[in-house]
């Protein structure tokens, strides 16, 4: 039997953001990994793509595109959402962020990190719970090598419902 992963990360729904505007007008003037990255990458950082990618940087959750503009319409009221669109989609070619689809129709995103991490979805709340087993990752490599392939990367999604849901 494999023990409970120890988990990395928790975060809310795609709605169950806290208002952090204090704490990004605060911290405005701090460049971000993502803005850094742009800016190696050769991208043209405009303040509002600079707002999208510290919105994005402080997120502790798994935002969708609505979610992502309503936060930085706290921050920047004349951002559109075309914008925040079209800058999530740049980021995303760039290869700064990843998309998830988490079975609810629509995307949403996080900052791609250096630690491999999975997820476990509560199909019942949105919640996404991060996770690292290094238990599941030596039978991932070993069912690869066992079909004749080494493993070069992957995904893992797990969709649950509460051991104590009357509803399953």
């Amino acid at each position: 039997m494999i023990p409970p992963p120890g988990r990395i990360g928790r975060s809310s729904g795609p709605n169950g953001g806290q208002d952090r505007t204090a704490e990004l007008r605060v911290s405005e003037q701090v460049t971000t990994n993502i803005e850094a990255q742009c800016v190696a990458k050769g991208m043209r950082m405009t303040e509002q793509r600079r707002v999208i990618a510290r919105v994005l940087a402080r997120s502790d959750d798994h935002p969708d595109v609505e979610e992502l503009y309503r936060r930085c319409a706290l921050v920047d009221p004349h951002i559109s959402i075309s914008t925040v669109y079209r800058t999530v989609k740049l980021f995303e070619d760039a290869g700064i962020i990843e998309r998830h689809d988490f079975r609810e129709g629509r995307a949403r995103y996080e900052t791609i990190r250096e630690s491999h991490h999975d997820h476990l979805v509560n199909l019942r709340t949105g919640e996404v719970i991060e996770f690292q087993s290094e238990e599941i990752e030596q039978l991932q490599r070993e069912v690869a090598r066992r079909l004749g392939y080494r493993l070069i990367d992957h995904r893992l999604e797990l969709y649950a419902v509460p051991l104590d849901d009357k509803a399953s």
